[in-house]
């Protein structure tokens, strides 16, 4: 790595700058981005793409109410936030989240 100098100092700060106002423009766009495509609305088969599940299946799960869904005349339409929100709603917990759960409910109760 190359030692700098004192002199140097200016001309390597003004290089960051610039490098850090490139930095923050991708970062705004790429949030401008990712809120897009969260609004994003998917028929039945950008749906099964996403979830990687079978146009059957879908079907299946809308008629036994275990997808969110919109409904539009005889279309099926879903929100591409609403089915991600769906997947991170049936995460499963590890032992330890559990354990940890009981020792807070039990050190929070008071007995008399």
């Amino acid at each position: 790595m190359k030692q700098f100098t004192f002199e140097d100092l200016p001309n390597i700060i003004g290089k960051l700058f610039v490098k850090l106002d490139k930095i923050e423009k991708l970062l705004k766009e790429r949030k401008i981005n990712d809120s897009d495509n969260n609004e994003e609305l998917l028929t039945i088969e950008g749906a099964a793409e996403l979830l990687k599940l079978s146009v059957a299946t879908i079907y299946t799960k809308v008629c036994k109410n275990e997808i969110p869904v919109n409904k539009q005349g005889k279309r099926l339409y879903f929100y591409r936030a609403e089915l991600l929100d769906w997947i991170k709603s049936g995460r499963i917990k590890t032992t330890v989240e559990i354990q940890q759960e009981v020792e807070l409910k039990f050190n929070s109760t008071k007995y008399k």
